[in-house]
């Protein structure tokens, strides 16, 4: 019996080392099977091929038998004409990548992996399109972006954006880089200007017998605080702060746009695209489907998107932001707010 005890013991924990073992081993596939899903993918689209084959298709759908008949007999001909003289052909490309940027600028990581892609094969003739909408957000996140547009043109590329919706404050420092800017007529432009705003509990914890200890080393390592007691001295500070980077946003959209006036535009406020256009902010109005139409006949146009792969959690965010997106969106329907 003694035996069979013995045994019935080691064989148990044999068999509670061997499932500790391979959980842990499970734990650290998994894991790195997560962080392989979630790399990204870049895809590229000749939009010119779809923009061809889409034409083909509804000039086909307006043709009879024999006048279908006749235009496929062309077309054919017109495609080995094409393929004789590919290896001579010197049209030029027109890369388009679109940019939807949120408060926290995260999108600007998917932005670096594209416009990285479109330079390791973009020639000096080729044009950058990128389609910029966001209503700005955080200064660091959006500075990034900004740089990573101006990569374009030191790079010796010609560099366009377009603002089909809004391109504003963080957004519009993205958009000022390019050598040329347009948008729609109602597109919302502007907003050169810096906010910050936090609420302060002090009060309320106060009457509740809660105190709140903060420590610092510095004498503006923190100025205003959520939860502690704020002084005036504090507030300038922290005001001078938001002046500081107000002032070098207005030096960096100057020096890209040396001829608007500064101190009119540079107030906060945002415009309509065509009134922007009158203040310098905007070189033409136009969408960017206008701009791609007329394109296609002279250059080949190519979308080049770098996708995220999202686990659950992001995917549960992205739709719970979504979904508070639409609400508001609906009482501002509701209520007949105009923006």
């Amino acid at each position: 019996m003694a035996f069979i005890y013995d045994y019935g013991l080691f064989a148990a924990k044999s068999i509670t080392l061997v499932t500790v073992i391979a959980l842990g081993v499970i734990t650290i596939i998994a894991a790195i099977a997560r962080n392989k899903m979630r790399k990204g993918a870049l895809d590229i689209t000749d939009l010119s091929a779809d923009y061809q084959k889409n034409k083909k298709h509804l000039i086909e759908s307006l043709l009879n038998k024999e006048q279908r008949k006749a235009f496929t007999k062309e077309q054919k001909k017109e495609a080995k004409e094409q393929k004789k003289n590919a290896a001579e052909s010197t049209k030029s490309r027109l890369f388009l990548i679109d940019f939807k940027g949120g408060m926290d600028a995260r999108e600007v990581s998917s932005l670096r992996e594209e416009i990285t892609a479109v330079l390791t094969m973009a020639k000096s003739d080729d044009e950058v399109l990128i389609r910029v909408e966001s209503g700005g957000g955080v200064v660091h996140g959006y500075g990034l972006g900004a740089s990573q547009l101006q990569r374009i043109r030191d790079q010796g590329l010609y560099l366009t954006v377009s603002i089909d919706k809004v391109a504003a404050s963080g957004g519009y420092m993205m958009a000022c880089v390019a050598q040329k800017i347009i948008a729609a007529p109602f597109a919302i432009v502007g907003s050169i200007g810096v906010v910050a705003q936090l609420p302060n509990f002090n009060r309320l914890l106060k009457k509740h017998d809660v105190d709140v200890e903060l420590h610092t080393a510095g004498q503006f390592k923190r100025t205003l605080t959520i939860f502690g007691e704020n002084d005036d001295k504090a507030r300038e500070k922290f005001k001078a702060e938001l002046e500081t980077v107000h002032q070098q946003f207005k030096q960096f959209v100057s020096e890209h746009r040396p001829r608007m006036d500064m101190e009119q535009i540079a107030t906060g406020e945002h415009w309509l695209a065509a009134e922007a256009k009158k203040l310098g902010l905007v070189d033409e109005l136009r969408t960017s489907d206008d701009y791609l139409l007329s394109q296609f006949e002279q250059k080949q146009v190519i979308k080049v998107t770098y996708h995220n792969k999202k686990g659950l959690a992001d995917r549960f965010s992205h739709a719970a932001s979504l979904a508070v997106e639409r609400a508001v969106y609906r009482i501002i329907e509701t209520c007949k707010i105009p923006f």
